[in-house]
């Protein structure tokens, strides 16, 4: 009787280890070692290294130690990927940053494989909407500015995701720096309504008082199977969910903004007079 084989079954993904492989991806690019390189130095198959950067398989603490000691990493570096490597997986996770968690590997590696993402913000324009002297102004940095262009670029390729950023009124009240700022923020996100990828939606300041209107959230989906993926920046860290009862919870409060938001045309409309009123101001 011939037994039957079985096919060795696929390992999903999870946001950890899609995370720890860019970290891993981008310590092996800093070193300079071509990815054929450091899996014939470990003795490894090419297909392990390219399935860990992906984060499509793993393997244990001692090898993944192993690998970040071949490619020379430096103690933080070291540090942060044995931590990823071995923290338990309970469904959230905190990262922390500098000024900004623009550069974050958990950051970068979710909104380059995302499908869509939908972001909510109360009191300031997304980061993924700012222009160049908003982001300076608010954040102090020319490398979060730089950061947070190169984010927007990346995301506006043909193949990227579908994105809706729900920005609450009270946004455009808030006069960062100056008026000319300002106006020149309004023209830009009146020009975002015309965007094939990126679709800014304004929650009037008249809309009635839900919890849903309290805190930023950004909610990003992916192609099957992999799980959607939330997160909540604070001053100094970012806080990431993927668990089931945390990501229905995100959207429930996408789809209560998305009942208060003004349709596209009005959203438009509505940029295109506070960008009239900031011009006023500027003279």
């Amino acid at each position: 009787m011939e037994t039957e084989v079985k096919p060795a079954a696929t390992r999903l993904s999870t946001a950890r280890s899609r995370e720890l492989g860019e970290e891993l991806r981008r310590a092996r690019h800093r070193a300079r070692m071509s990815s054929g390189f450091v899996a014939g130095a470990l003795g490894w198959s090419l297909g392990k290294l390219s399935k860990l950067e992906t984060g499509s398989r793993g393997t244990s603490p001692w090898e993944i130690g192993t690998l970040v000691g071949r490619l020379g990493a430096d103690k933080p570096t070291r540090d942060r990927i044995l931590t990823i490597a071995t923290e338990p997986d309970t469904g959230t996770f905190v990262r922390l940053h500098g000024r900004s968690s623009d550069d974050l590997p958990a950051l970068y590696v979710h909104e380059q494989a995302a499908r869509t993402i939908t972001v909510y913000e109360p009191l300031a324009i997304p980061s993924l909407a700012q222009t160049e002297p908003y982001s300076l102004a608010l954040t102090g940095s020319k490398a979060v500015a730089d950061a947070r262009k190169s984010r927007q670029d990346r995301l506006l390729r043909p193949d990227g995701p579908d994105t809706v950023l729900y920005i609450h009124e009270l946004a455009l009240r808030m006069v960062v720096v100056g008026p000319e700022v300002m106006r020149d923020q309004m023209l830009h996100l009146t020009l975002m309504c015309a965007s094939e990828r990126m679709s800014p939606r304004l929650v009037p300041a008249s809309a009635p008082t839900h919890a849903a209107l309290r805190h930023p959230a950004t909610l990003l989906t992916f192609d099957a199977p992999t799980k959607p993926l939330a997160y909540v920046e604070t001053d100094t860290a970012t806080v990431f969910h993927d668990a089931p009862e945390a990501i229905a919870a995100y959207n429930a409060k996408m789809r209560h903004l998305a009942g208060l938001a003004l349709t596209a045309e009005q959203t438009s409309d509505a940029f295109a007079r506070w960008a009239d009123a900031y011009d006023r101001q500027s003279r």
